[in-house]
């Protein structure tokens, strides 16, 4: 199974060209759904419109150099290693994901396609099963309003469109391969799932997926000119200038008040 190229086999039955253009027209609805989603919500404008609030505000500023280190800082870290999740549970059940998706949709592309690389169907199967696997996990076990607030997995949201089309994509597309490929009710499924996956993207989080590493970048870039998101300057509350520029903390608070804690980071959100 896992050396088999289940696209080959289909060829014979469907041609090449077709399956190149289907490939072709997903990424046609993503590129579309991504700018009526960008147009619909004014994400982009708030980002530019945040990013000149900023610009007045800070404090340095940053050279184009600093820039490309910030740039790469991002993607090692917010793109490649998830380390903006705090709960180590999620980050590994999105790391498979993120990587099983795009094995997943990379040896599908070259494979279609017409290369003929031994490695790419280990590739395609090893994707769909890591994006299984960190799927089922996060839907069943880490999902907030499952996990903390106590309501039945099997409830369902517009929000959760991209996840379970993420789920059905790489379930039919494991069950068409393991039972021999070719065309049927199992490749139909894999099919309609995938074209929902690709053809919602205006109503899923897909179009999250790169309207988030940019704003990661412009909060770095915030943080190193000084203008920190527009948010107030970070004050050490037992600082007597801070006091009497503030007289109600010593007040409240008293002359030395403590750290707060570790707030909801206290203990995990299990009390159901």
């Amino acid at each position: 199974m896992f050396t088999t190229n289940p696209f080959a086999e289909l060829s014979a039955s469907i041609s090449p060209g077709l399956m190149q253009g289907y490939l072709i027209l997903m990424v046609i609805l993503v590129a579309g759904g991504t700018i009526l989603d960008m147009i619909h919500k004014k994400s982009a404008k708030y980002f530019f419109e945040n990013a000149e609030k900023a610009k007045k505000n800070a404090k340095r500023t940053v050279g184009g150099g600093e820039k490309v280190g910030l740039a790469i800082s991002t993607v090692l870290s917010e793109v490649l290693t998830a380390s903006e999740f705090c709960n180590p549970r999620r980050r590994l059940s999105h790391l498979f994901i993120m990587y099983g998706f795009v094995l997943f949709v990379i040896a599908t592309v070259m494979m279609v396609f017409g290369s003929s690389a031994k490695i790419l169907p280990v590739l395609w199967h090893l994707g769909a099963l890591s994006l299984a696997f960190g799927g089922y996990w996060f839907w069943f076990f880490i999902r907030v309003d499952v996990h903390a607030e106590g309501l039945p997995w099997f409830r369902f949201e517009r929000a959760d469109l991209f996840i379970l089309s993420l789920l059905a994509t790489s379930t039919f597309a494991l069950i068409w391969s393991w039972t021999g490929g070719g065309i049927g009710i199992k490749f139909a499924l894999f099919i309609l799932s995938t074209t929902i996956l690709f053809g919602s993207v205006y109503w899923s989080k897909f179009a999250h997926m790169f309207f988030k590493p940019a704003a990661a970048f412009q909060k770095k870039v915030t943080r190193a000119d000084g203008s920190k998101e527009n948010l107030p300057a970070d004050y050490d509350l037992t600082d007597p200038e801070v006091q009497k520029r503030f007289p109600d903390i010593p007040e409240y608070m008293g002359k030395n008040p403590s750290k707060m804690g570790l707030c909801i980071k206290a203990e995990r959100p299990n009390h159901y």
